[in-house]
């Protein structure tokens, strides 16, 4: 059972080392732009999230957590009904993990010991037992590995504006050339510019802005094949096969694969 401390406002809460929050963010609801002093988990319990940094956007399914260092700025934008819980870590606490914001796919075990955690008091003792277990889930942090949910975005402003119709819509139809021309910029110089930025070629980043949408979709219940037209594949076919082999499994198969 949750201790009722964790359905509480972080904001003037007790300095502990680590402080849990758990809530619920309705359908279109946005939190605009800010930061934390601490480092964040973000775990998405049913629902999804889109989480925009400066650094690119993530897309966080059910059973994921963002992980975020101290202080990054983000928006978050629910596209549905979505029950969060969140843990708050004392900077100290977590210097040895990713500097960058990331994905993440908890363990059983990390999801259990986040659950407990959130069963004590927020004034717990720092020599107790759920300061214990506050080590250990800092311990398994180090262990979880990333997903492929990010996507990166280009530094410059007129990148940013250049490519903004591909991150709202991925099936969009135009072409390097249309976009480079948005840029002000030559086809070639266009793409040299955009690999330098976001240290990926455009075509592989297109692929992640279409991938992106599809986990997002796939989150909202709808179907493959709708997915699948949506975004301009050939058929459901070329769509599971380049689901597959960007995660390892099946869109059937990806929220059903959280053990």
């Amino acid at each position: 059972m949750l201790h009722p401390d964790v359905f509480t406002s972080t904001r003037g809460a007790v300095e502990a080392p680590v402080i849990a929050y758990a809530g619920t963010q309705e359908k279109g609801s946005i939190d605009s732009r800010h930061s934390h002093p601490q480092a964040q988990l973000f775990h998405i319990v049913s629902g999804s999230v889109t989480v925009e940094t400066r650094s690119g956007s993530f897309v966080v399914p059910p059973e994921r957590a963002l992980w975020m260092p101290p202080r990054t700025h983000h928006t978050c934008s629910y596209h549905q009904r979505t029950t969060v819980r969140y843990l708050y870590f004392r900077p100290d606490l977590v210097g040895h993990l990713p500097g960058q914001p990331a994905v993440i796919r908890l363990s059983p075990l990390l999801r259990e010991l986040a659950l407990a955690f959130m069963a004590y008091p927020r004034d717990y003792d720092e020599d107790g037992p759920a300061a214990r277990l506050a080590a250990v889930i800092v311990d398994q942090l180090a262990a979880e590995p990333a997903t492929p949910l990010h996507l990166p975005m280009p530094q410059s402003e007129r990148l940013r504006k250049a490519t903004a119709g591909i991150v709202a819509d991925p099936s969009c139809a135009d072409t390097v050339a249309d976009i480079a021309a948005r840029a002000a910029l030559s086809q070639r110089s266009f793409e040299r510019h955009f690999a330098a930025e976001t240290h990926v070629s455009f075509r592989a980043w297109r692929k992640q802005a279409r991938l992106m949408k599809a986990v997002e979709w796939l989150a909202q219940g709808r179907a493959v094949g709708e997915i699948s037209d949506a975004l301009g594949y050939e058929g459901p076919s070329a769509f599971i096969a380049m689901f597959r082999k960007a995660f390892g499994t099946t869109p059937g198969r990806y929220f059903a694969d959280t053990g």
